[in-house]
């Protein structure tokens, strides 16, 4: 795992994944291959449940457009991969919950529909799914993982309008399911796991998974065929 990319933290039952680039927390493949170790350590030590928190005011950007636009190949590896890793959040058997430490756009937004549980700062930030303001057609995966877990009433908004929210009204959409401090977040969000953690197992894998797995059948099996037809998006 990357050190520099993510710190893994045991706070008792909660493993805390902090992402933090030093920058926007672009999802590149160094980010996937940080992350999935880090839930691999998490899967390996048995924590009861899993807090992924972003750096300070940015919890996510989205894919790296660097390699969105670095060819074709490129462009498939990396969003196949992010959409392997959210996937992969979606069925984790024990809880994941989000920290969402600031802006969640794109991929970063795609990821807080994968998680449990999403506490999300209060504060100026931006939380939505950009794909169609930068001409890029929000891949099928991401589509489905929203129609998942957002307001039905806010669905065609979010994701053929590509409108962006704060905080309070992600709330009301549904990327977020609460709001606390900028300076609290992460620990609120460690609190909530902790509390989460003691959910038992088989009962809590066994039921997330009859409630997802006919979902991400349906997504895995069109994955490869959906992202072969994107294109590099164009930046506003």
């Amino acid at each position: 795992m990357s050190s520099e990319l993510v710190r893994y933290e045991a706070r008792d039952a909660v493993a805390l994944l902090t992402l933090d680039d030093g920058k926007a927390n672009a999802v590149s493949p160094a980010v996937i291959a940080a992350l999935n170790a880090a839930l691999d350590r998490a899967a390996r030590e048995e924590a009861g449940a899993v807090v992924l928190a972003g750096r300070p005011g940015r919890f996510s950007a989205g894919f790296d457009l660097s390699v969105m636009t670095a060819g074709q190949d490129a462009l498939f590896s990396l969003v196949k991969g992010g959409a392997e890793l959210a996937l992969r959040m979606f069925e984790f058997p024990r809880p994941v919950v989000i920290a969402c430490t600031g802006h969640a756009l794109a991929a970063g937004a795609v990821f807080l529909c994968s998680a449990d549980v999403r506490l999300g700062a209060a504060g100026a930030f931006k939380i939505g799914l950009n794909e169609v303001a930068i001409q890029l057609p929000l891949p099928t995966f991401a589509l489905e993982l929203a129609r998942a877990r957002l307001t039905p009433r806010w669905l065609t908004r979010s994701v053929t309008q590509a409108h962006i929210f704060d905080p309070a009204a992600a709330v009301e959409a549904g990327f977020l399911d609460a709001t606390t401090d900028a300076a609290t977040v992460v620990d609120d969000a460690v609190a909530h796991a902790a509390r989460l953690a003691a959910l038992p197992d088989p009962a809590f894998r066994l039921t997330k998974q009859r409630e997802r797995g006919a979902l991400i059948a349906q997504i895995r099996a069109t994955l490869d065929a959906d992202i072969r037809t994107l294109t590099a998006p164009v930046p506003a």
